[in-house]
């Protein structure tokens, strides 16, 4: 199984483009050392030829652009995109679908909750169902497993993530089980697994045994500490209020990931605020130290 970082970063990309914090300022005049992020998504192949793409960033043209193994030379128009699968309905997760119009139609498999939001609070379905054909909804039963129509040595199970609804979703702060999903993706060819959870806001006793099995995590890195867009000057939501579990809590997920087995444990969507951006800051030689990896764009992961 091959997995492909389009993006890596949280809303908004890295700089974020009204950000002058000091991360985004150390990226823009060269002071740090560190690389320019997109919004998160991945693409997941059982062969390097047939992709099934996870999240659709913003940034995905650019994304798709950059990515050459995507492309697919042998038709006039098209890409080697064959199948969408959403893990929650967030903007940085499913605005790229208004950007993907020229290809419909698309064939995107999300929960029920998540295809709500897409057709009520921010109706991306509708609103494509005028460009041949639209969005073909595959509905996702949690935790029933499933294949799409590419890739088939790949199965898919989605397990609900306690997170958050967006905040234009009418379940904003009471979101319901299947508004934010982790894939896990096992290889029936090499036997190997993925545990893909952009989104984790808090792990519970269903999704341990999850993170228990999983060769590799492909986990949220969105905030080093749950209040720091406070301290950074830049917001006032925690980390839990966004649905983000933070890595250096008493808690946190850095501590979490360190005592679980898999083979490599790697974070993605991570915030312009973070400093394990920043590649020589004490915080991200603490994750080296544990075997914990930041992704970056273009990061290529074979399992």
């Amino acid at each position: 199984m091959q997995i492909k970082v389009l993006g890596s970063a949280a809303g908004g990309g890295f700089p974020q483009w009204n950000c002058n914090c000091k991360n985004c300022q150390g990226v823009r005049n060269g002071t740090m050392k560190t690389s320019r992020r997109t919004q998160s998504s991945i693409a997941i192949s059982d062969n390097g030829k047939d992709w099934v793409l996870c999240n659709v960033s913003p940034d995905i043209c650019h994304q798709l652009l950059a990515s050459p193994e995507l492309n697919n030379p042998d038709v006039l128009r098209g890409t080697g995109i064959g199948a969408i699968i959403l893990t929650d309905s967030q903007i940085d997760h499913s605005a790229g679908l208004l950007n993907l119009r020229e290809g419909c139609p698309h064939h995107v498999w999300c929960t029920h909750e998540v295809h709500q939001d897409l057709t009520t609070g921010f109706p991306v379905f509708t609103m494509l169902s005028h460009w041949n054909g639209g969005l073909i909804h595959h509905k996702i039963v949690p935790e029933e497993s499933f294949s799409v129509s590419v890739c088939q040595s790949l199965r898919f199970t989605a397990i609900p993530l306690l997170s958050n609804a967006p905040p234009y979703s009418q379940y904003r702060n009471r979101p319901l089980p299947g508004h934010n999903v982790a894939l896990f993706v096992e290889d029936g060819n090499s036997g190997k697994s993925l545990l893909y959870a952009p989104g984790l806001g808090e792990p519970d006793s269903a999704l341990m045994p999850w993170l228990q099995k999983a060769d590799c995590l492909l986990i949220d890195g969105t905030l080093w500490r749950d209040n720091e867009l406070a301290a950074t000057g830049v917001g006032q939501n925690t980390g839990k209020d966004m649905g983000h579990l933070a890595l250096a809590e008493e808690q946190g997920l850095a501590a979490l990931l360190a005592g679980l087995p898999a083979e490599r444990k790697i974070l993605i969507h991570i915030n312009n605020t973070n400093p394990i951006l920043d590649e020589e800051s004490a915080e991200r030689q603490s994750l080296t130290r544990e075997g914990i990896e930041v992704s970056w764009d273009g990061m290529l992961i074979e399992v």
